[in-house]
C-alpha cells in the first residue's frame, strides 16, 4: 500500500467499465467525468477495465490516461499497466492455436455472409492481443449505424443469436462470448473475462474493490466482475449516472 499512503484510503480501489460508463460508447470521455475522476483519485486508488485494446482507450480517455489513473486494463486485464508501466500481458493467438483459430474465424465470416442486415460494413472480425471482437455490421460503420444498429439488434437479436450458434459450434473450445457495447461481442478464453484483471491487484493488499460498469445483466461484458464475491458492483446507465453515484458514495 505504500505507492498510495497519499489516499485518504489506500485501501480502497475503485475500477470502472469505460464504453457507457465512464464514456459515451466509443466517445471521448467528458470534461465533468475527468473533474469527479481527479476528486476521487484523491480518495482512494482508481482503475479502468475494458475489454477494446489500449490504443481504443487512449483516444477515449485520453492519451495520458495510463498516467492518470493508478491501473489502467486494456482487453480485460490482458495488457495491463501499473503506475503507468507496463505488467505481464497473455495472448490469444498462443492459446487457441492457429488450427483452432482458423476454423472458429471462417465459421464467424460464413455466419455473417449469410445475416439479413438492412446495412453491412468492414472489419467484422477484429483480432486483439487477448481476444478476437466480432461486429455483424462492421466496426467501420458510422456512429449513425452504429446506433442504428443497437436498435435493430435490440427487435431481432442478432447478437444473442450468433452468440448461440457458435457456443453450439464450438462447446470444446472452452470460449466465453460476452455481449458488449452497441455493435459487438467479444470472444475469449473462458477466464479471461474482466474478473482477470483482478489477478494483477491481488497483492496489492486492497480491503475493498469497487467496480461501475453498465453491461451488468448475465451475458453482459460486465456480468463476471459485478457478480464477483470480492468486488462491490455498481449497475450505471450512463456516464452522468457514474458521477451522481460517485458524488453518493464518496462524499465529492
Amino acid at each position: 500500500m505504500a505507492d498510495w499512503q497519499d489516499r485518504e484510503h489506500p485501501d480502497t480501489i475503485v475500477l470502472f467499465d469505460v464504453d457507457g460508463t465512464l464514456t459515451p460508447a466509443r466517445r471521448d470521455v467528458t470534461p465533468e467525468v475527468t473533474e469527479i475522476l481527479k476528486a476521487l483519485k484523491k480518495k482512494v486508488v482508481i482503475g479502468f477495465v475494458g475489454g477494446s485494446d489500449i490504443s481504443k482507450q487512449l483516444e477515449q480517455l485520453g492519451p495520458n490516461c495510463i498516467n492518470e489513473f493508478d491501473f489502467a486494463f486494456s482487453e480485460n486485464g490482458l495488457t495491463a499497466y501499473r503506475s503507468g508501466k507496463q505488467l505481464a500481458s497473455q495472448s490469444f493467438i498462443e492459446w487457441i492455436g492457429e488450427e483452432k483459430y482458423t476454423k472458429l474465424v471462417d465459421f464467424i465470416l460464413k455466419y455473417i455472409a449469410d445475416l439479413d442486415l438492412p446495412k453491412k460494413r468492414g472489419c467484422f472480425v477484429e483480432f486483439r492481443n487477448g481476444m478476437i471482437n466480432v461486429s455483424p455490421i462492421g466496426r467501420n460503420c458510422s456512429m449513425k449505424e452504429r446506433a442504428e444498429f443497437e436498435a435493430y439488434d435490440k427487435i431481432h437479436n442478432i447478437r444473442t443469436k450468433f452468440v448461440l450458434a457458435l457456443k453450439n459450434a464450438f462447446s470444446d473450445y472452452s470460449l466465453t462470448f460476452s455481449i458488449g457495447g452497441q455493435i459487438s461481442f467479444d470472444v475469449f478464453p473462458t477466464g479471461w473475462d474482466k474478473t482477470y484483471c483482478l489477478k494483477h491487484i491481488e497483492a496489492e493488499g486492497f480491503k475493498t474493490i469497487h467496480f461501475f460498469g453498465d453491461k451488468t445483466y448475465e451475458g453482459g461484458n460486465d456480468y463476471e466482475i459485478y457478480t464477483h464475491p470480492k468486488v462491490t458492483g455498481h449497475s450505471v446507465n450512463n456516464p452522468g449516472e457514474t458521477v451522481k453515484k460517485l458524488k453518493e458514495i464518496f462524499n465529492i
